[in-house]
């Protein structure tokens, strides 16, 4: 791990219980306490997620760069499948068993969906859009 990030890390953790603790109290237990995580590791920890979140973005943006529809085009296909799914069994099933019982008397079997995995990544996509979209109200990201 690089220490110049853990150092700037604890820093920037020094400055935030400055700001926040004007007690004496409780800055020199929030002082402690941050220094126990120091001496824990739980500082690298959190520098090594983060350095893994920061790469994950960045091949993202390259991702996203791409010409190629099997490099770029993979999420939004993702996100697409997932959709007619959502669409097939919640409007286009429902009203094709009601045309075919009411107009042809049809009362067999239609083919059914498990959704179950396309709905996890279409809440999953939904839900990074809202934060991103939450994000960029906020005034956080650009």
């Amino acid at each position: 791990m690089n220490p110049l990030i853990l150092s700037g890390l604890f820093t920037a953790a020094q400055s935030l219980i400055e700001r926040f603790f004007p007690d004496p109290e409780k800055k020199a237990a929030a002082q402690l306490e941050l220094l126990k995580m120091q001496q824990n590791g739980e500082l690298a920890q959190l520098a090594a997620s983060t350095d893994l979140v920061k790469g994950q973005l960045e091949i993202n943006k390259e991702e996203a760069k791409s010409s190629s529809l099997l490099v770029a085009g993979w999420r939004p296909m993702a996100g697409w499948v997932s959709v007619f799914g959502l669409a097939y069994v919640s409007v286009i099933e429902p009203m094709a068993r009601f045309v075919s019982q009411v107009f042809f008397m049809y009362k067999g079997p239609f083919p059914a969906i498990d959704t179950s995995l396309t709905m996890q990544v279409l809440v999953g996509m939904l839900g990074l859009v809202a934060a991103r979209s939450v994000d960029k109200k906020n005034g956080v990201a650009s």
